[in-house]
């Protein structure tokens, strides 16, 4: 099964710190792990504006995940033009394209984000 990873889950990933049930799905071979190009934005975005949560080197999450066999989703405008369907439940721009390429593309989107997970398409809750 392809799932999508949200920013959060690539960096408690990153960090070595993801729960069981997220690795569960990581480490589970019949899934294809995709991250979407907005991650890698967002990632750039956040740490240039000194979020502690974004400290990570964002070439070297991006080359890592590639490395590991990770599939990038290219953002394109079909998953753009969904973004404007989505009930207003959740203000982050990186969550909201994120959370229309898993449902434009018809994939689960996995996240430890309690506010996307409210989106009745496609969302997988992880308790971290």
């Amino acid at each position: 099964m392809k799932i999508l990873l949200d920013t959060n889950i690539l960096l408690l990933a990153a960090a070595g710190i993801l729960s069981p049930k997220a690795m569960n799905y990581i480490e589970d071979d019949t899934n294809t792990l995709l991250f979407s190009t907005a991650s890698i934005w967002e990632v750039v975005i956040k740490r240039s504006l000194g979020r502690d949560d974004f400290s990570v080197d964002p070439t070297l999450l991006y080359s890592g995940l590639l490395s590991a066999g990770y599939v990038e989703l290219p953002v394109i405008g079909q998953h753009a033009l969904l973004v404007s369907s989505l009930p207003l439940l959740h203000k982050d721009p990186f969550d909201r394209i994120m959370l229309a390429q898993a449902v434009y593309e018809g994939i689960p989107f996995l996240t430890t984000d309690r506010i996307v997970s409210q989106y009745p398409d496609n969302v997988i809750l992880i308790e971290q």
